[in-house]
């Protein structure tokens, strides 16, 4: 099977004005095409750092990520933003819903980024199979934290990307929203079979994944 991602020597150095933080040191993995990954440990362990760096959100002080067989260093930022365009979906804790669009012009909104022809039918059916089908004119206030949350993984999902990355998707859910959104999330990497990377404090949803990968201190424990 082939690689989804390839992390290999990954280091992150933040300056500092007298010294320098070192976040992570020396990680190196590798993920196969269709698995499901979590990434655990405290906080400050580098969890959110290393996800950054996988997406090519931040760019590495030492070593190298690669996507699909591309390696990220090789790309500029406008490289980087049109390979998470076409290929790259995010769930985050916060659901970054844009305010003032609807829940289907917020699931609308990459796929007309990127130029795709009818948006709005993609969009529709999407929000249909999260069960939002009868909620596609309300705006992010109007709905729940679990509401907002879905409409954040449709317009995650209808890219179709080949990796889809989720910072604590549940974080800011009760435990029984969170338990459903976690559902559907598998359902859905399962159906499309999308590369999952998940990074989380919550055990049972690490347990999940077919993989997890424990931080500590910035270094992957064995």
């Amino acid at each position: 099977m082939a690689n989804a991602i390839n992390v290999s020597n990954l280091g992150k150095v933040v300056r500092l004005p007298t010294s320098e933080l070192r976040i992570l040191q020396d990680v190196s993995f590798q993920i196969n095409q269709g698995t499901t990954l979590a990434i655990v440990g405290a906080s400050g362990s580098g969890k959110s750092t290393l996800l950054s760096l996988m997406a090519g959100l931040d760019t590495p002080s030492e070593g190298h990520v690669e996507i699909l067989d591309v390696n990220l260093s090789s790309l500029d930022e406008d490289g980087r933003a049109k390979l998470r365009g076409d290929k790259v979906g995010f769930v985050f804790q916060s659901f970054q819903l844009l305010p003032a669009l609807t829940a289907i012009e917020n699931v609308m909104l990459p796929l007309e980024l990127r130029g795709d022809e009818n948006p709005q039918a993609a969009a529709r059916d999407i929000l249909q199979r999260v069960g939002l089908g009868e909620r596609l004119q309300h705006y992010p206030r109007q709905l729940s934290g679990g509401e907002q949350q879905r409409v954040a993984i449709a317009r995650a999902f209808v890219v179709k990307p080949s990796v889809l990355f989720a910072d604590e998707p549940t974080g800011n859910l009760d435990t029984e929203t969170g338990r459903a959104i976690v559902d559907l999330l598998f359902e859905l990497n399962q159906t499309s079979g999308t590369t999952l990377v998940v990074v989380t404090h919550d055990e049972k949803l690490a347990a999940r994944c077919t993989k997890i990968l424990r931080l500590a201190e910035g270094r992957l424990l064995q």
